[in-house]
């Protein structure tokens, strides 16, 4: 299987490291937390310029149909750093006790190291928590260290770490795992809350959270990003089409 970058995910990649280098420095980052919408109205305006707000929107509904393998070129360490701190400010801001951290292969391996790198400097002046963490292999290995699971026990109360929540298949999987080892899982946080229908009519975040009876902390949710797009009238014909998506696929009708 070939895994390295076509042209195409290699201009995203640096299209994206020097956005957040110029755009995202660490002084505005300490900000964003003090802003009643998480981050100043002319940011999302940015991004949403650049497209990237609807990346894993189907093309017939204004995205750009982009692949999660597209999605997933924010490969560079600024960037990643970055990302890291987002999560650990959503997962400090929700209260969730826990004491160590799972990410699901393969996206997950390099969120649960980058949020473990995050929470252990600490968030907004906070103190900062070392904390374990582990991560899975898609497939048992038979030889060498062995077994299916990689990095620090499995123990105590778990914060699965993942990007996006669809069907909630790796969730399952993570929770059969983790409790496997005698832990507890308590918790999901992902980057996106996408507000899709699961096998049901509650959402897959509702789903995982009514079944497994432990909550899902987003960073932002789909939600979010329109209340933003509302202030921007040239993003018009991108709300409308976000709201068919949602009204087909959302777990609730919205405005």
């Amino acid at each position: 299987m070939d895994l390295s970058l076509n042209e195409h995910q290699t201009m995203l990649k640096n299209a994206a490291a020097s956005f957040m280098e110029r755009e995202c420095p660490k002084n505005v980052l300490l900000q964003l937390d003090k802003h009643e919408t998480g981050a100043p109205p002319e940011l999302w305006h940015k991004i949403a310029e650049l497209g990237w707000l609807g990346m894993l929107i189907p093309a017939q509904y204004g995205g750009s149909g982009s692949s999660f393998f597209d999605a997933a070129v924010f490969n560079r360490g600024a960037s990643l750093d970055r990302l890291g701190q987002f999560y650990a400010r959503a997962i400090v801001a929700s209260g969730l006790p826990f004491d160590m951290l799972f990410g699901p292969a393969y996206k997950g391996i390099l969120l649960v190291a980058a949020v473990a790198i995050a929470l252990a400097r600490g968030v907004d002046g906070r103190p900062g928590r070392d904390l374990a963490f582990a991560f899975n292999r898609k497939e048992a290995k038979d030889h060498g260290e062995g077994g299916r699971v990689i990095g620090a026990p499995l123990a105590g109360r778990v914060l699965i770490v993942d990007d996006v929540m669809t069907a909630g298949t790796a969730v399952r999987e993570s929770v059969d795992i983790i409790r496997a080892a005698g832990a507890n899982p308590v918790g999901v946080a992902i980057s996106l809350d996408r507000m899709e229908r699961g096998e049901g009519a509650l959402s897959a975040v509702q789903e995982v959270e009514q079944r497994f009876g432990m909550p899902v902390v987003a960073i932002a949710t789909l939600e979010d990003l329109m209340h933003h797009l509302r202030e921007a009238p040239e993003f018009g014909q991108n709300m409308r089409a976000i709201r068919e998506y949602l009204q087909r696929y959302g777990a609730a009708p919205h405005a």
